[in-house]
């Protein structure tokens, strides 16, 4: 199959996966359980995408959990993206360093 056919079946695969459950459902969610299962899936999926590249993309596996590690608890006090960020870049930085890498 040429490039563009994988393309055009990747686009129809995409698009059918977000219009089908508009089709599907038609009136309002009442169910809590659900409702809190689709309100805290979108942090799930982010996080399980982001942890395993936090961990894996340092030189060492240690520095990326320690950042992660601080990365979490900065977050958790409220701080903002850019803080977290340095001080998640900060603690590899430090950790490689205190290795030898």
């Amino acid at each position: 199959m040429s490039l563009a056919v994988w393309i055009l079946v990747m686009a129809g695969v995409t698009y059918s996966l977000r219009v089908i459950p508009l089709l599907l459902i038609k009136r309002e969610i009442t169910s809590v359980w659900w409702q809190s299962f689709l309100l805290y899936l979108p942090y799930a999926v982010l996080t399980a995408m982001t942890v395993p590249a936090m961990v894996l993309a340092t030189r060492s596996p240690v520095s990326g959990l320690a950042a992660l590690i601080v990365a979490s608890l900065v977050a958790m006090r409220g701080r903002s993206l850019g803080e977290v960020t340095v001080a998640a870049a900060g603690t590899v930085v430090v950790v490689e360093a205190l290795l030898g890498l």
